[in-house]
């Protein structure tokens, strides 16, 4: 049984005997360093977020809508590789490529009824493995039903958004 199985299987049997443990939180804090360019605090790490250059930005690391990309991919990458392992199934490794189109009048507030979020995301998939089409199609089924990042981009989530205290400058 590999590690990934090893650990699949008793997080899950845990899991099991102890939901009220189940949940975890995370957090991210971001701040402006110049203009449209961003630094995001995630754990120990620090991310940069920015604009392409044509709409305003420096071009300094990618922007969110590219960042949810990236996290859709990694996350199916993730949740394939831990799920084929404790499935039994074959996978030497998987990667993903997404594309997404927004229609820029939805963020620009330039056409009532016009959507800022993706119109649609599409990829693929794809595998060095050994594993049968049918083995490798039971294991589609699995990750799409268990992607967390694939459940948020899919189902409605409750998101609440505050605003904090302006600060006054003395």
């Amino acid at each position: 049984m590999s590690r990934y199985a090893k650990l699949f299987h008793a997080t899950r049997v845990a899991l099991q005997g102890a939901p009220d443990q189940a949940s975890v939180r995370f957090s991210v804090s971001s701040r402006g360093k110049e203009g449209l360019h961003r630094e995001v605090q995630v754990r120990d790490f620090s991310l940069t977020v920015d604009e392409p250059s044509t709409l305003g930005g420096t071009n300094k690391g990618p922007n969110p809508v590219e960042y949810a990309l990236a996290a859709l991919a990694t996350c199916q990458e993730i949740t394939y590789r831990l799920h084929a392992d404790a499935m039994g199934i074959p996978v030497n490794d998987v990667s993903v490529t997404l594309e997404g189109e927004l229609d820029l009048r939805g963020f620009f507030n330039a056409a009532e009824g016009v959507r800022p979020g993706f119109l649609w995301i599409e990829g693929k998939v794809s595998f060095d493995s050994p594993a049968t089409p049918e083995q490798l199609s039971a294991l589609k089924q699995t990750v799409d039903a268990h992607c967390p990042v694939l459940d948020l981009l899919r189902n409605p989530t409750p998101v609440r958004l505050s605003l904090a205290e302006a600060s006054v400058p003395a």
